[in-house]
């Protein structure tokens, strides 16, 4: 296998201690490994920090504030009301309301005036609904900020535990390894080769070096090495360390900047401006035609109050607000139906994005299998040994085992280390070989040219140190200068194991005269080989069902790992990847240029003995044949790869704070699996989202039409056209619409066979030719039978009230159908109506009943000025609103058997 920082998580510890005592920083997190070859261990014991205790940290909390910068606070219930209220949907309802008043106190008409009452009613209710879906949908931010919550690591009570960020307080210890975020500004008590990234705050690139401080001192500037001052926001490169916090919150230096950036708005995604601009286009179209019925009206008809009535009816009617509406909750709430299936979102185009991801590339370790390492075998010179289902380990497997716990932490947490302290555990207690009361002395951690470490430890009244290395078999064989023939015979031990699905470490001891003084690196003793550890990492279950649902969505997988190939191989087959024959390595990789990678990269999905640096390469090999990739990621190595993919996926678990902030997503589970499942919930997001787009241009060409047609036509059927759509009525249409449209589609099922299609185009728009079309064929078919049933009741000689209501009510009848037909544009409605879905007939009931009081109730009937209609003549309208939609079933029948065909 391939060593490297995250897969052995070596610890560091700041001062020495005896084997019993464990309790120690670096035992207690998984602490990477600075760069270099030798760490010396400080003189800092830091069991001897008790740190604030839990009633100090609530009481500073309370008084100073909790540890979060200046952020745009939720509104309440006044601010939303005012900003629905500044919505031209709502000001065209006030403008007609307010011309109602100056009608009703002209005429003396008590039917203006009640229906200037129902539109401020309508005002009143439509604040509510706009309520409703902002609560909602703040509520689902919060969730999903609650989530990702940063998390630090503090001593509060002299124990070390992980608070949130936020509860992070001023005189706090905190401690700080390679790849956390500085969550605080604090002064360093004690370091280890401590580097950090303050380009954040000085825009500088290049790390900054740090150095313990010796006396109180007050909180600096940032920027310049050697310095002691740490700053909330920054990134830990490098190293670990100590330090208390001096400052939280909005006294920090990230604080003070985030005051000034808390009132800035973020910037919106294509798909946004997109519907902004057709939002835009389409308002000026409604409002330019809302002055012409204007002028028409009054020129012909003499009424100007009544032309600014039929034309604030057409600008209403045109008016496509619901979009930008619809696009906010959709994608506020996706993220949090994404956060069910253990993925949270940190971008929201990640959303728009996930429904045509092609290839997703995974860690193995961790994310395809387990992350749960289990010492399988054992090689050293005196054979092999198969540690599985035995209850007794030979005594001459003893020193290797002895060896591989003296050279991992005491207090492991790493999965590797603690599958060694097990079988420490599990054979040589009671023996010689298990060494509580030695002392380790130094650490020799990995570096990037060597992977390998080791421990020195000395015995109580020993003359001698005792020294344990692990790491790459190739490495430990250069610390023990093999010569040509043992490292092939090395190489062959290491490829049999490995092509077992073994993850393979070689293990060495060398000891050395406490006289002479340590020396600078590992390569200055004399170190004798011991042999080989197998360890397996059993796959998740879930995995290979993963990985065939994706080839069945027509979505590759690429496995990229340290291990060699042959472990990779054997992982491969097992969750079922495709092909499992053909690796490239780490080196092959390095020898190929960027064209030949490109013809390579599309027969191969497996990379074996590959590092993070070498991630990167590969994504942008893959984006470059037109690839939409997502890729997971953990170290700190790997953020360049994280931000280039199309979706960056950071590990929740593992993970460093360094890939969260250039990740996309961030998987809680660190599961494969999680990710396939965020990916068909990114699939049925966008088609709900193409459904109700569909819907809303739909349902507004028969609103635009009917309060077009009669003003434009002066006389129908041989008499004066009868104003069928007043402000009123048309709000009333709003209230169906809106939650239909960001409600009952969001909450829309999945299409039948949405993993078992190909990914739609990444250039592929929102508003296709196909769904325009048939977006406003579905208007003008509804258009058509809503015109015909206001025709044959102009032709009948039906009194205005009579005219105007059968018409309204066949177009709330076919509004509710073009909801039903719209739901799904694969299957019918017959089928659909399995599907659940309770907002839909929470909206279907309501408007039915509210429509039924309307035509019974006398004082309803009048604010809307319908009569009483006959039971034949509903039958009539209603049957004609159904029917109008009727073509489109027969349309979605020859789809599916002309794709059985091609199928």
């Amino acid at each position: 296998m391939l060593w490297t920082k995250r897969e052995c998580s070596p610890t560091i510890d700041l001062t020495p201690v005896s084997r019993q005592a464990s309790k120690t920083f670096a035992g207690r997190i998984p602490a990477r490994a600075p760069m270099g070859e030798s760490v010396e261990s400080a003189q800092f014991d830091i069991r001897s920090i008790t740190g604030l205790t839990e009633a100090q940290a609530a009481e500073r909390l309370a008084a100073e504030g909790f540890n979060e910068i200046a952020s745009a606070k939720p509104r309440n219930v006044l601010a939303i009301a005012w900003a629905v209220v500044k919505e031209p949907m709502l000001l065209l309802l006030v403008a007609a309301g307010v011309i109602n008043l100056l009608i009703a106190f002209s005429t003396k008409e008590p039917e203006r005036l009640r229906e200037a009452a129902l539109l401020f009613v309508f005002v009143v209710v439509v604040i509510g609904i706009t309520f409703y879906q902002e609560r909602k949908t703040e509520r689902a931010l919060e969730a999903l900020r609650d989530l990702s919550s940063p998390r630090a690591l503090v001593i509060r009570d002299g124990v070390q535990r992980r608070v949130a960020g936020r509860d992070v307080a001023r005189e706090d210890v905190i401690l700080l390894v390679e790849g956390d975020r500085v969550p605080a500004d604090a002064i360093l008590l004690e370091c280890i080769n401590l580097s950090v990234d303050e380009s954040l705050l000085t825009g500088e690139s290049v790390p900054v070096r740090k150095a313990k401080c010796s006396t109180e001192t007050a909180m600096g500037a940032p920027g310049g090495d050697a310095t002691p001052f740490m700053f909330s926001g920054t990134l830990v490169v490098k190293g670990q360390g100590v330090a208390r916090v001096a400052a939280v919150g909005t006294h920090t230096e990230l604080g003070k900047i985030g005051e000034a950036l808390s009132t800035i708005e973020p910037d919106k995604t294509l798909l946004q401006r997109d519907v902004g601009a057709l939002v835009s286009r389409l308002a000026v179209l409604g409002l330019t035609l809302a002055a012409v019925i204007i002028v028409v009206y009054g020129l012909t008809r003499g009424d100007w109050l009544g032309g600014s009535l039929a034309g604030i009816s057409l600008a209403m009617a045109m008016l496509p607000e619901e979009f930008p509406v619809v696009l906010t909750v959709f994608l506020a709430l996706g993220a949090w139906r994404v956060s069910q299936h253990n993925v949270l979102t940190r971008r929201m185009p990640a959303i728009e994005t996930l429904g045509a991801a092609t290839v997703l590339c995974s860690d193995k370790t961790g994310t395809l299998t387990q992350n749960r390492m289990t010492v399988r075998a054992l090689h050293t010179a005196e054979g092999d040994f198969e540690i599985d289902g035995v209850d007794e380990l030979p005594e001459a497997f003893h020193k290797i085992v002895e060896f591989t716990v003296l050279a991992s932490p005491v207090d492991p947490f790493d999965p590797m280390d603690a599958a060694f302290k097990m079988l420490g555990t599990r054979f040589l207690a009671q023996t010689e070989h298990l060494h509580a009361d030695w002392t380790l002395v130094k650490e020799y951690p990995l570096s990037e040219h060597l992977l390998a470490l080791s421990h020195v430890w000395r015995s109580p009244g020993g003359s001698d140190y005792v020294i344990a290395a692990k790491g790459a078999p190739e490495a430990i064989a250069d610390l023990c200068h093999f010569d040509d023939a043992a490292c092939e015979a090395m190489a062959l031990e290491v490829s049999r194991m490995a092509d077992r699905g073994l993850r393979v470490l070689g293990v060495a001891h060398a000891t050395f005269n406490v006289a002479d003084g340590l020396p600078e690196i590992q390569h200055d003793f004399s170190f004798e080989w011991m042999g080989l550890v197998g360890l397996e990492d059993p796959i998740r279950p879930t995995v290979p069902d993963a990985v065939a649902e994706c080839y069945s969505a027509g979505v590759r997988v690429v496995m990229i790992t340290g291990d060699y190939p042959g472990t990779a191989i054997s992982i491969a087959k097992q969750i079922g990847l495709k092909p499992a024959d053909q690796v490239i390595t780490g080196p092959e990789l390095d020898a190929m240029s960027d064209e030949q990678l490109a013809e390579r990269i599309g027969e191969v999905c497996i990379f074996a003995r590959a590092v993070p640096e070498q991630k990167l390469r590969i994504i942008r090999a893959l984006k470059a044949r037109g690839e939409i990739v997502a890729m997971t990621g953990d170290g700190v190595n790997d953020a360049p790869a994280l931000k280039a993919a199309d979706i960056g996926i950071a590990m929740g678990e593992r993970g460093t704070d360094v890939a969260r902030e250039a990740a996309a997503l961030v998987l809680t589970d660190d599961d494969f699996a999680s990710i396939v499942g965020a990916v068909r919930v990114g699939r049925r997001i966008y088609d709900n989202l193409k459904k109700a787009m569909a819907y809303i241009l739909a349902v507004h060409v028969p609103i635009a039409g009917m309060a077009l047609i009669p003003v434009l036509i002066q006389h129908i059927a041989g008499r004066e056209s009868v104003l069928v759509l007043m402000p009123v009525h048309i709000a009333f249409l709003e209230l169906i619409i809106d939650p239909a449209c960001s409600v009952v589609f969001e909450a829309e099922a999945e299409e039948r066979g949405i993993m078992a299609r190909p990914p739609r185009g990444a250039e592929e728009p929102m508003f296709g030719r196909r769904m325009l079309t048939v977006s406003v064929l579905q208007g003008v078919a509804v258009l058509a039978a809503v015109f015909g049933v206001y025709y044959w009741a102009m032709s009948n000689a039906m009194p205005a009230p009579d005219v105007r209501g059968l018409t309204f009510l066949t177009l709330v009848t076919a509004n509710l159908s073009l909801i039903f037909v719209n739901r799904s544009w694969s299957h019918t409605v017959l089928g659909g109506l399995r599907l659940k879905n309770k907002a839909l007939w929470w909206v279907t009931t309501g408007t039915l009943g509210v429509l039924a009081l309307l035509l019974a109730l006398p004082f309803a009937r009048d604010m809307f000025q319908f009569a009483v209609v006959d039971v034949s003549d509903v039958a009539i309208s209603m049957g004609a609103g159904v029917l109008s939609v009727l073509w489109f079933e027969a349309y979605k029948v020859v789809m599916a058997r002309r794709h059985a065909r091609v199928a």
